[in-house]
């Protein structure tokens, strides 16, 4: 049985290259939202009373041409693709959790 999905499964490797990818522009977008869904008048922070962000500004509400929704699709499906793929059931069980951060760090520069 494999132990190192890594060397032994480059189909593997580039779904879990294209999570990344995914996650990192899903974040990014996530970041750069209104805070609200609906326009909405801001606020200031209040005693007693605690907000993270501080004050905030108004929301002008999404638009149409934000779809955080096709990238949370996306993500969901390549981290269901990634972590229960059929290769998952020839690596030994003992094994499987290295298996898995190997595969997910194997994007990264070898140390050296």
């Amino acid at each position: 049985m494999s132990s190192c999905p890594s060397s032994s499964l480059p189909g593997l490797r580039a779904l879990q290259a294209q999570l990344h990818r995914i996650r990192a522009e899903h974040s990014a977008l996530c970041a750069a939202l209104p805070l609200s869904t609906e326009p909405l008048p801001g606020w200031t922070s209040q005693d007693g009373r605690y907000f993270l962000r501080g004050d905030v500004p108004p929301s002008p509400g999404y638009t149409q041409e934000v779809p955080p929704g096709r990238l949370e699709r996306r993500l969901r499906r390549l981290t269901g693709v990634v972590g229960t793929g059929a290769f998952w059931q020839s690596v030994e069980r003992e094994k499987v959790v290295a298996a898995r951060m190997a595969l997910k760090r194997a994007h990264e520069p070898a140390a050296g």
